[in-house]
C-alpha cells in the first residue's frame, strides 16, 4: 500500500521499558533514562585526528578512537529527495522509542540464532547505485549488504534508539548507515574496561559524541563496532531524520563457513534488488 504524502503517526508501537512522547502523554508511561551511569564522562569525536576529545577546567584530554568512517555529502540534496520520496512511498510500519521502519532483509530469531528468507524479495532498486557507489571507498572494498533497514525519526513522537551493540552472529564487521533531511549527533558511549582509554581512574561511562551532518554515510567497524555501544538520543532530533542502514554477513554465512550454502541464498536475493519492505 502506497502512502500518499508523509504524516507524523499518531500511535506508537513502544514495548516494556522503550517509550516516545505519544505513550507518555497518552498514557503517562514514564521515559527511561538516556544512561543507568551517575557518573559520564562526555567527549567529542574529531574525524580528522580519529580522537576522543575534550576540555575540563583548561585541560585537555583526549584518547584514539577508531572503527569510525564519515563520508560527508554522500549524496546530493536532489538525490536525498529522490530516496525519501520512495520511502514515502511505501508503508512505514510503527517501532520502538518513537521510530518508524521500513525491513529488508531476512526472518530472523536472534536468540534462537535461526534465519531464514521469510518473505524477503531483496533490497529495494533504490539502493542499487548506493551500494556501488560505497565500494567506492577502500574500507567498503567488497561490501555485500543483505539487509536494509530504514528509520523513521521525528521530533513530535520522540523518536531514539537506545545504546546498544548489534549482533555479530550473522551480522558482519562492517555497520553502514545513510542518513538524511537533518543533522544528528551519535552518542557512543562504553562502561567497562576504561582504564585502556589512558584517562587515569575514571569510573562510570565515558560518552563519544559523533556529528552525523546531513547526507552523510556512516561506517562503524572495529572497536567502535563491538566494544562501544551506539545511540541517537532524543534531544539530538530536532527535526525529521531518515535513515538507511546496511548490514553484511558474518562469516559464519561466507564462502568457507559453516553456513555458507544459506548465506549465499541471502545474498542472492538481497543483491537482486527487487526488494518490497516486509
Amino acid at each position: 500500500m502506497a502512502a500518499e504524502q508523509y504524516k507524523p503517526a499518531e500511535i506508537c508501537g513502544c514495548k516494556g521499558i522503550r517509550s516516545c512522547l505519544i505513550c507518555e502523554k497518552i498514557n503517562g508511561k514514564e521515559r527511561a533514562q538516556d544512561s543507568s551511569h551517575s557518573t559520564l564522562h562526555y567527549f567529542k569525536y574529531e574525524p580528522s585526528l580519529r580522537q576522543a576529545i575534550r576540555n575540563e577546567g583548561g585541560v585537555q584530554e583526549s584518547f584514539s578512537f577508531p572503527g569510525v568512517f564519515l563520508w560527508e555529502d554522500f549524496v546530493s540534496e536532489e538525490k536525498e529527495k529522490e530516496l525519501v520520496k520512495r520511502m514515502d512511498q511505501d508503508c512505514w510500519k510503527e517501532s520502538q522509542s518513537g521510530r518508524r521502519k521500513q525491513d529488508f532483509g531476512p526472518k530472523v530469531n536472534f536468540k534462537k540464532q535461526r534465519v531464514r528468507l521469510g518473505g524477503f524479495s531483496g533490497l529495494p532498486a533504490s539502493s542499487r547505485d548506493l551500494v556501488m557507489q560505497m565500494r567506492q571507498e577502500s574500507l567498503l572494498r567488497g561490501f555485500q549488504p543483505v539487509e536494509q533497514c530504514n528509520l523513521d525519526y521525528d521530533p513530535v513522537r520522540g523518536s531514539a534508539i537506545d545504546p546498544h551493540l548489534d549482533d555479530s552472529w550473522l551480522w558482519g564487521e562492517r555497520l553502514v548507515t545513510l542518513s538524511l533531511l537533518s543533522d544528528t549527533v551519535v552518542t557512543m558511549s562504553r562502561s567497562d574496561r576504561l582504564e585502556e582509554l589512558q584517562l587515569g581512574n575514571v569510573q562510570g561511562e565515558v560518552q563519544v559524541s559523533v556529528e552525523l551532518p546531513r547526507r552523510a554515510l556512516i561506517a562503524l567497524y572495529g572497536e567502535a563496532r563491538h566494544r562501544w555501544k551506539h545511540a541517537i538520543h532524543r534531544r539530538d532530533i530536532c527535526q525529521r531524520r531518515v535513515c538507511s542502514t546496511y548490514r553484511e554477513l558474518s562469516v559464519e554465512f561466507l564462502p568457507g563457513g559453516q553456513q555458507e550454502t544459506l548465506g549465499k541464498q541471502l545474498l542472492d536475493v538481497a543483491q537482486s534488488f527487487q526488494g518490497s519492505p516486509l
